[in-house]
C-alpha cells in the first residue's frame, strides 16, 4: 500500500498552497503516495484563483482522518475554522495561528502512526516563535534533547550541506561552537548519511568558523582550540570527518564534490552557497524518528498571490520523503532480527558463541 504523507499548508499568505498543488498535479507523485493537505478548504479555493485555468476544477476529496485518504487525489483535512482571511504578501496573527494549526494537526497524526512521513510548506517564524526544525525536534526527540538534538540539512542531489547552529543570531554563534556540539552532529550526519542516505562509510568535510581557518590563531582560536580536537574525537569514533576548511573557496574550488556531505558552522556559511548552487533544494530534518522535509524557501511575501512560485523544490521534498522512508526500511530490515546464538565453552573452557542457522538446523560458530 503507498504511504500517506502529510503535507502542511504552511502560511495562508505565502505561496504554500500554490506550490503544493502545482507540486501534486503536475508530477508522479500520486503514482508513490497518498498525499493529505492539513490545511483549510475555503483558504485553498481562494489560492486556486490566482492559478492558471488548468488548476481552477480541482475537485478536492475532503477527509477527517488520513485513513480516509484515496489514490490520486487531493486530500484535504481542514484543520481551522474557515473564517481565516487570505492578505497575500501579509503576516498576520491569524496565518500565524492556521498554520501552526496544521502543523500540530499533522504532528499528531505523525505520532499516532496515521501517516508515515511529514513535508511542511513554509510558515513564518512567528508562527512557532521558531523555525520547523526546532518545533519538531521538541515534539518528536522531547525538549531536552534526550535522544540527541537533530541536525538541519540542505540537499539536493549528491549535495549536502548540515549546520551547527540553526537559526542562530550572529552575535550568539561563538558561544554554540562548543567541542561538544560539533561532535553532537557530525555523529547525527554520520548516522544519517548511513540509515537516510546508503552510505556505508561516509566522509564529512566540515567547514571553519574563522576566515582563512584562523590563519594558525591570528584570526581567531576556534579552529585549534575546539573544531580541530572535535574532529580528532570524531575520528576515535569511526566517523570519517575531515577539516577544517576555509568556508570562502570551498564551495567555489568544487572541493565539495569529493564529501559525501558539509558541516557548516552557522546558517549563512552553508545555504548562501547552497541555495546559489541550487534553489531547488530540500531542507531535511535528520536525527528525528520521523521523517521530514521541505522545499528550502521561505513564504515568498513578495510573490504570494501571482501565480510565480516555483514548484520544484516541493515537489523534490515529497520524492526525497519517499526515499528516506524506503532507505531507512532497507536499512533497519538488514540490521533487524539477527541470528540467535548460544555459548558454550571450547575445550579450554573459555566461552565460544555459536549462530544458529534455522535453514539448515545446524549451529556455526563465530570464529572473529
Amino acid at each position: 500500500m503507498k504511504p500517506i504523507i502529510a503535507i502542511t499548508a504552511g502560511d495562508t499568505n505565502g505561496v504554500g498552497y500554490e506550490v503544493i498543488i502545482k507540486a501534486l498535479l503536475n508530477g508522479y507523485v500520486f503514482e508513490i503516495m497518498r498525499p493529505v493537505i492539513y490545511g483549510n478548504a475555503a483558504v485553498a479555493k481562494q489560492h486556486i484563483q490566482t492559478l492558471d485555468e488548468e488548476y481552477r476544477n480541482i475537485t478536492w476529496n475532503l477527509i477527517d482522518t488520513p485513513e480516509q485518504a484515496k489514490d490520486g487525489r487531493l486530500n484535504l483535512i481542514s484543520c481551522y475554522t474557515d473564517n481565516v482571511p487570505v492578505e497575500f504578501g501579509k503576516n498576520t496573527e491569524m496565518s500565524n495561528k492556521a498554520a501552526k494549526a496544521s502543523l500540530d494537526r499533522a504532528c499528531a497524526d505523525l505520532k499516532a502512526g496515521k501517516v508515515q512521513a511529514i513535508v511542511t510548506a513554509p510558515i513564518n517564524k512567528e508562527a512557532l516563535h521558531g523555525g520547523h526544525t526546532e518545533y519538531l525536534e521538541k515534539c518528536f526527540n522531547g525538549a531536552n534533547d534526550a535522544n540527541g538534538g537533530s541536525l538541519m540539512m540542505l540537499c539536493s542531489g549528491n549535495l549536502r550541506v548540515a549546520l551547527v547552529c540553526n537559526h542562530v543570531s550572529i552575535a550568539d554563534i561563538p558561544a554554540q561552537i562548543t567541542e561538544e556540539r560539533i561532535l553532537s552532529k557530525l555523529t547525527l550526519l554520520n548516522n544519517s548519511l548511513k540509515r537516510d542516505f546508503g552510505y556505508e562509510k561516509p566522509r564529512i568535510a566540515v567547514l571553519a568558523l574563522n576566515p582563512h581557518a584562523g590563519d594558525q590563531g591570528l584570526m581567531g582560536k576556534e579552529e585549534q582550540e575546539i573544531i580541530i580536537p572535535a574532529l580528532e574525537q570524531a575520528m576515535k569514533q569511526g566517523i570519517w570527518a575531515f577539516g577544517p576548511y576555509a568556508a570562502d573557496g570551498f564551495f567555489g574550488t568544487g572541493h565539495f564534490v569529493q564529501f559525501d556531505a558539509v558541516l557548516a558552522m552557522y546558517h549563512d556559511q552553508g545555504l548562501i552557497p547552497f541555495k546559489t548552487l541550487d534553489m531547488t533544494g530540500v531542507n531535511y530534518t535528520a536525527g528525528l524518528n520521523i521523517v521530514r522535509t521541505s522545499p528550502d524557501h521561505g513564504t515568498g511575501y513578495d510573490i504570494a498571490g501571482k501565480n510565480q512560485a516555483d514548484e520544484r523544490s516541493m515537489r523534490n521534498a515529497l520524492f526525497m520523503a519517499i526515499d528516506v522512508l524506503r532507505q531507512r526500511a532497507e536499512y533497519d530490515e538488514l540490521r533487524a532480527d539477527p541470528l540467535p546464538f548460544i555459548e558454550r565453552p571450547d575445550t579450554e573452557g573459555k566461552p565460544r558463541r555459536e549462530f544458529i542457522d534455522f535453514k539448515t538446523t545446524r549451529y556455526q560458530e563465530n570464529k572473529e
